[in-house]
């Protein structure tokens, strides 16, 4: 995708962090995941997560997601370096790095907040990650948000 005055997006894979991004201690709700699917149609998306809530594999089983479980950010970015060009899309600390290395980065200010640190590594904040889904879906709105 063309971003007029912005530059040029190449990335067919959308990274996610789980807690406090996707979902909230560990459950993702039911318009999210139907969002998720749409995605799917149009970008190989992927779920990095610590898996704090033991809940993984359970909220990801029937979605045309890949799920990778890992134990820190340093971990998450080292994973992330094999999907370039990415799109990220996170909330905290052990995300920074993967938003640091995307080529398109979001971060989500959910009920669990966000860390300064996330937010100063993003180029787009949103409220709710069905916020950053749509923007995904409809590059229209994107655009309006990041053309110079």
């Amino acid at each position: 995708m063309r971003i007029p005055n912005y530059g040029e997006i190449r990335a067919q894979t959308i990274l996610f962090d789980l807690n406090g991004t996707l979902g909230e201690s560990g459950k993702v709700g039911e318009e999210v995941k139907h969002l998720l699917e749409r995605l799917a149609d149009k970008y190989t998306v992927v779920v990095l997560s610590a898996d704090t809530f033991g809940t993984l594999e359970e909220e990801f089983r029937e979605l045309p997601v890949r799920i990778e479980r890992v134990s820190s950010g340093a971990e998450k970015a080292e994973i992330a370096k094999g999907y370039e060009p990415y799109i990220a899309v996170g909330n905290g600390n052990n995300d920074v790095a993967m938003l640091e290395g995307a080529e398109l980065a979001f971060c989500v200010i959910g009920p669990e907040g966000a860390t300064t640190d996330a937010l100063l590594a993003s180029d787009v904040v949103v409220r709710d990650v069905k916020d950053a889904i749509a923007m995904l879906l409809d590059e229209r709105k994107l655009i309006a948000t990041l053309r110079g």
